[in-house]
């Protein structure tokens, strides 16, 4: 795609997404606790030192869920920088069900830029240039060198066709709020006569589906951190999609005072 900072990206997911094998393969995981009582393994560890060591080569500093955080005073003067997760599901790690992925996006003013996500297990990945308005899917191994990737890439082209008889929902297999129930609920006030099926996927997974037309909106009612959703919109933004904030209306924005997200919707 001609764009230096996705092939580091690209190249930093695959890196990151062998450093991870390498744990998953493990009896042991090496589990603790962070101070919120999240999970953290040492698949996480790694995989960010492998991140850090591609993306510190780059002018642009780095927003990690696994880095000591920046004070705000400091961070608001940066136009540009990454945000990372390094693993995105580690709840899914550990239940070994493979739907876990390596987030990695590029943020200008705020709005994402580039975006990569890669899911280790399956070799899916999905990566996108916001400013071109193009994303793609590739399948391959983490050693592939990024011009091969290239050559192994689709184009993902959202689908304009309505099924006249289903809505696809992205329903969190942890995270189905009375808020996702109620939001159900007024879509099948807004086109009576269709049924909704939801559809579950761990990590940042659940933005792949709808980019992908595997599902036709992901409303998100439940906390998400900057990292978790960055990569996922840049995704989705790239193929036409609309990551719209619960509460504001508009396009969700990044490198914010508080890293933590607004509720969500993406959709048409």
């Amino acid at each position: 795609m001609g764009n230096e900072y996705l092939n580091v990206a690209i190249k930093a997911s695959l890196k990151a997404g062998q450093a991870i094998l390498k744990i998953y393969g493990q009896e042991d995981f090496g589990v603790d606790s962070k101070d919120d009582n999240s999970p953290l393994t040492l698949a996480d560890k790694d995989s960010n030192e492998v991140i850090n060591s591609f993306l510190t080569q780059t002018p642009f500093p780095i927003i990690s869920e696994e880095n000591k955080q920046a004070e705000y005073l400091v961070r608001k003067s940066w136009d540009i920088c990454w945000i990372v997760d390094p693993l995105d599901g580690t709840k899914e790690f550990i239940k070994r069900n493979g739907e876990f992925t390596v987030n990695i996006a590029l943020v200008k003013n705020g709005k994402p830029s580039l975006g990569v996500i890669y899911v280790p297990v399956t070799g899916e990945l999905y990566y996108a240039d916001v400013e071109e308005g193009k994303a793609y899917k590739a399948t391959v191994n983490y050693d592939i060198s990024v011009d091969a990737v290239f050559g192994k890439s689709e184009m993902l082209v959202l689908n304009d066709a309505v099924n006249d008889k289903i809505i696809r929902v992205v329903g969190s297999r942890s995270h189905m709020t009375d808020d996702t129930l109620e939001f159900i609920g007024n879509l099948k006030s807004e086109y009576p006569g269709l049924e909704t099926e939801i559809v579950s996927k761990g990590s940042s997974l659940k933005f792949c589906l709808v980019a992908e037309g595997k599902a036709d909106v992901y409303p998100r009612f439940a906390p998400t951190m900057e990292w978790d959703t960055a990569a996922g919109q840049a995704i989705c933004e790239a193929v036409g999609l609309k990551v719209i904030t619960k509460d504001t209306g508009k396009p969700m924005l990044y490198n914010k005072e508080n890293l933590l997200n607004s509720y969500f919707v993406v959709r048409k």
